[in-house]
């Protein structure tokens, strides 16, 4: 198994397993604005797609993250399975050729755009989007105009997904389930941008520990979470 391979085999293992820890908590958010299924959904996801990952035969990447998706397609319920698992297949061709600082931003950016688009959410619609869409943006910016090492760049992309979900709490929702409960959704945060924080601390754990460093600190802000609450002026049968 190539060296890519293996990190990616762990990450996705460090995933199932952070995922599972989290289950309560996933559950417990989602109970309030939804079906109350998305940390048993995704648990039972992300363990099947960290066995599917342990029994391919030398993969690269791009296998691991196409197997993973597929997995997550078929066993994850409701709408996390296509948002989370069928973007991750279509995103996953941009590291065919190999991981490095341009495929990273170029699966990131795919991986966004398919969720955006199988979602029909964007930042302030209080979905996963929210958490997304910053980490993604600050991620390439680090690399294309900060030209920092790829480990930086995702500790800020952590960090900007961190200040996402925080930014799901006093918004309302206007896709999904959560949508339903009108001016009820405010004050709950979205279990979706939650995993997805989890996600991306996981694989920034696995990246510094292959790397035989310790995480880098640092504090990034994103420009594209709007400053202003999107609910503002709107009326209350908007």
């Amino acid at each position: 198994m190539t060296e890519d391979g293996a990190a990616a085999v762990a990450a996705v293992a460090a995933v199932a397993e952070r995922i599972e820890a989290e289950r309560d908590h996933l559950t417990e958010l989602d109970s309030a604005i939804g079906d109350a299924d998305h940390g048993g959904n995704m648990a039972r996801g992300w363990a099947a797609a960290a066995e599917a990952a342990r029994d391919l035969d030398d993969p690269d990447t791009g296998t691991v993250a196409k197997t993973v998706g597929k997995t997550l397609m078929s066993e994850v319920g409701g709408a996390s399975g296509p948002l989370f698992g069928g973007s991750l297949v279509f995103a996953a061709a941009e590291l065919d050729g190999g991981v490095d600082a341009e495929t990273a931003v170029a699966f990131a950016e795919t991986y966004l755009e398919k969720v955006e688009d199988r979602g029909d959410a964007r930042v302030g619609d209080q979905t996963m989007v929210d958490a997304l869409t910053p980490a993604v943006h600050t991620f390439k910016k680090s690399i294309e105009t900060d030209d920092l090492p790829p480990i930086e760049a995702l500790a800020k992309a952590v960090d900007a997904a961190e200040r996402g979900v925080a930014f799901t709490v006093p918004i309302r929702a206007r896709k999904g389930r959560a949508s339903y409960l009108g001016w009820r959704s405010v004050g709950h945060q979205d279990p979706g941008a939650t995993s997805t924080l989890f996600i991306l601390e996981e694989l920034l754990a696995v990246a510094a520990d292959r790397l035989g460093v310790d995480a880098p600190e640092t504090d990034a802000t994103s420009p594209t979470i709007p400053d202003e609450d999107p609910d503002e002026g709107a009326s209350e049968d908007d």
